[in-house]
């Protein structure tokens, strides 16, 4: 099928590639030259796993690129709009992107097009970009708006949009549905997942996705939903997290307890400094503003919010105890992306906590394994870039993690004692089990987990502490 993405970005780029996998014949449209330029060149420009070797594999026969919406939308029958759409000022979604696309596509209609939101907007959208694209007359049986959302995990997005829990179709017509059923039909059944080239199928994968139709009111609104409760779920165990330490209990214990119950499941009960990233920042506000404006209050929204911002104070809270006092000491930091797994630093915890540590003078020096330059662009100069985390913690009065990147796990914790200046660290992720830092005789300050002191740990194992 002839099918035009409008939009490069984390989405569009990785909807484009996997669509042309799925093999569609697709053009990927953006405003950006410079962009357009490089993904020509074979660069993927995101650190995402699978991508760069996909792109290689079918740019330049199933996959092109182009700065024209008009020429790369002519022979589309599908169009899918994956541009972006920001938070306004008042946490509303900034639909200008979307609307810029709309007025592109009224002077290149030339048939009948299916047009697919895949950006994340909030209810009623589909309504607004049908009317959009009806002026002058224009019969609305000459195209369909279809909301097709996004479940994509950066760091996994090719591998979930290739096995994917659900896809959440939501059609008006039936052409339209029969349309979509054919873009993913591949999925549907399975047969993409046998293909001697297909990318690996990851463990925990479905064996078939479901494939649910909605209207599309409903597709636009279990997006929003969706990412509202799974921010929920990291807001309510970091809320646990923090009674926890209150009143000595440990979070890691409770986790367990909680996410072995199967009508709750342990995903996303994981305690640390918070979300953050393009998504739930941005459609927890979308949500509350969607609600507010029609009138219905959701406080609900308004607290997972606040758990939210609360962890990075308490985080803070926690460096600052642990040295007494922060003013001029040098803190290494490991972790400057939002997760792990990707290079976006957008809405990123750590970027938020380092942020507070310069307004209070402190000295940075940082290691992430892929987000070093985004997170330049942002940060500048204020703090040293570090090649390694090794040399971050040269010297460092203590060493903070910011970011559960899974080499961090690996780290040879007595180097990392030796190194620093003083044996402390302070894991906003709790990357590290308390007995590993124990055995390292480190002082390890974690989320919702008592604090191990190295006299402590030593005492445990008969040794006198002088």
């Amino acid at each position: 099928m002839q099918i035009s993405v409008i939009g490069s970005g984390y989405v569009g780029l990785v909807a484009a590639t996997c669509l042309a996998e799925l093999g569609h014949d697709v053009v990927c449209v953006d405003s950006d030259s410079a962009k357009i330029a490089a993904l020509n060149a074979g660069q993927t420009l995101i650190h995402e796993d699978c991508l760069q070797e996909l792109l290689s594999r079918h740019r330049g026969t199933r996959l092109s690129f182009s700065t024209s919406i008009q020429e790369a939308t002519r022979d589309a029958v599908v169009i899918f709009i994956a541009v972006g759409t920001p938070s306004a000022d008042d946490g509303s979604v900034d639909l200008s992107c979307v609307e810029s696309v709309a007025q592109s596509l009224n002077g290149s209609m030339n048939g009948y097009k299916v047009i697919v939101e895949k950006s994340t907007v909030p209810v009623y959208t589909s309504e607004w970009i049908q009317n959009a694209l009806a002026p002058e007359g224009r019969a609305h049986n000459e195209f369909d708006v279809v909301s097709n959302p996004e479940f994509l995990r950066e760091g996994t997005a090719v591998t979930d949009f290739l096995y994917p829990d659900r896809i959440v179709v939501g059609a008006s017509t039936e052409r339209a549905a029969n349309i979509m059923r054919e873009i993913y039909a591949p999925l549907i059944d399975g047969s993409y997942g046998q293909l001697p080239s297909a990318v690996p199928k990851p463990e925990k994968a479905r064996l078939l996705p479901m494939y649910i139709e909605t209207s599309p009111r409903s597709a636009e609104l279990i997006k929003h939903a969706s990412n509202a409760f799974l921010a929920l779920k990291i807001s309510f165990i970091n809320a646990v997290a923090s009674f926890c330490e209150a009143v000595g209990a440990n979070i890691e214990e409770v986790c367990k307890g909680i996410g072995s119950d199967s009508r709750i499941g342990p995903e996303f009960l994981r305690a640390g400094i918070g979300y953050g990233g393009s998504c739930f920042p941005k459609d927890v506000a979308a949500f509350r503003a969607v609600t507010r404006e029609f009138g219905f209050e959701f406080p609900l929204l308004d607290e997972i919010k606040r758990i939210n911002e609360e962890q990075r104070i308490r985080f803070i809270r926690k460096v600052r105890g642990a040295l007494r006092t922060i003013k001029g000491k040098r803190l290494a930091v490991l972790g400057l992306a939002f997760k792990d797994g990707t290079d976006d630093v957008r809405e990123s915890p750590a970027i938020k906590v380092i942020e507070q540590l310069l307004q209070e003078k402190c000295q940075i020096i940082a290691f992430d394994p892929a987000a070093m330059d985004r997170a330049r662009q942002m940060l500048g100069n204020r703090i040293r870039y570090a090649p390694d985390a090794y040399s971050a913690a040269d010297g460092a009065d203590a060493l903070l993690i910011l970011t559960e990147w899974k080499e961090f796990a690996s780290l040879d914790l007595a180097r990392i004692k030796r190194l620093l200046r003083s044996p402390i660290v302070l894991d906003g992720r709790n990357v590290f089990s308390q007995t590993e830092m124990a055995e390292a005789g480190l002082n390890y300050h974690s989320i919702g987990r008592p604090t191990l002191e190295v006299s402590q740990s030593l005492l445990k194992k008969g040794h006198i502490v002088r």
